[in-house]
């Protein structure tokens, strides 16, 4: 696979803008394993646009080279705009981690150092994952639909998610456990309906529920530690109506994939999830792989098979 026609796309601000000061370093050692054309995103939605000029342009391999966000940016320019077709449908993706969260990586226990990384990518097996697309309204008031790799989730998370990208992530790892405390302090549990499969309809009090795809969201919470990430469904993992009293004494489940046995917490296999808010006028607002795109009502399609993947280790 070495050989392959490879894009490597950056996103130097990555980790507080460390990506962009050490690229020429990294670049060196990515280069002694693959050649590569090179392409640096400048604001949101650049890795998209170089994705998907790349792809129709011949690149037979993408390799994003940044954190959560970088890697969901990709992953959409791999479809048409919209959650349409795939571009190239033989092409393959790869992931050299340099981000703050990691979510991602930590699921397909990706190498963290970059020469380690871009050998996995290079020698490594590739296999197909499963996508997921999200359908949800925007703060102007229309929809719109984007692709997802890892977790989209909604509730506290998504407070917790804008608050750390507009912090511009500048304390690293140390943003998540700043925002978190934050959020989670300032939100308000909330009324959801959520239907799953278009059959079975919960009403519930939510703090989060995670659509996941992926195991891990948040820094390295464990929250659905039973997703696996090519099995053509979700795992919806639904914590309920806790306490900030609650979500301080059962933090550490969290991390280890535990709390899914307390009992304010519940676990539903489903294929499409469609949620919205009860109350009137009500705001949830969503966590798409660590951004914050918008907020419900949406409705979370899994997509199987839908990429191909190179590098990916064990199981996470």
């Amino acid at each position: 696979m070495a050989s392959l026609r490879t894009t490597v796309i950056i996103n130097p601000k990555s980790q507080g803008g460390r990506l962009g000061k050490r690229w020429r370093e990294l670049a060196e050692q990515i280069g002694r394993v693959f050649p590569f054309d090179e392409a640096m995103t400048a604001g949101p939605g650049d890795a998209t646009r170089l994705v998907r000029e790349a792809l129709r342009g011949g690149a037979e391999r993408i390799v994003a080279v940044g954190g959560d966000g970088t890697v969901n940016e990709c992953v959409n320019g791999f479809f048409e705009d919209g959650g349409g077709a795939a571009i190239a449908p033989e092409a393959t993706l790869g992931v050299i981690p340099f981000g703050t969260g990691g979510d991602f990586r930590r699921t397909l226990v990706l190498p963290t150092e970059a020469a380690a990384a871009a050998r996995a990518i290079a020698n490594g097996p590739r296999a197909k994952i499963d996508v997921g697309r999200v359908t949800f309204a925007t703060a102007g008031g229309g929809t719109a639909t984007r692709m997802f790799a890892n977790i989209s989730s909604f509730g506290s998370s998504g407070v917790i998610v804008r608050l750390v990208n507009a912090s511009g992530k500048k304390f690293g790892a140390l943003s998540f456990a700043l925002a978190t405390v934050r959020g989670t302090m300032s939100y308000d549990n909330q009324r959801v309906a959520l239907t799953f499969d278009g059959g079975e309809r919960v009403e519930a009090t939510i703090n989060t529920v995670a659509v996941a795809n992926g195991k891990y969201f948040g820094g390295g919470m464990k929250v659905a530690p039973d997703a696996q990430i090519d099995d053509g469904a979700f795992d919806v993992v639904c914590l309920g109506d806790l306490t900030f009293g609650e979500i301080l004494t059962s933090g550490r489940k969290i991390y280890s994939g535990a709390h899914v046995a307390m009992p304010k917490v519940s676990v539903r296999r489903a294929r499409v999830v469609e949620a919205a808010p009860i109350e009137p006028g009500g705001v949830v607002e969503l966590d798409v792989d660590g951004e914050a795109p918008g907020r419900l009502p949406a409705k979370f399609e899994v997509v199987p098979n839908a990429l191909w993947f190179a590098g990916r280790g064990g199981p996470g």
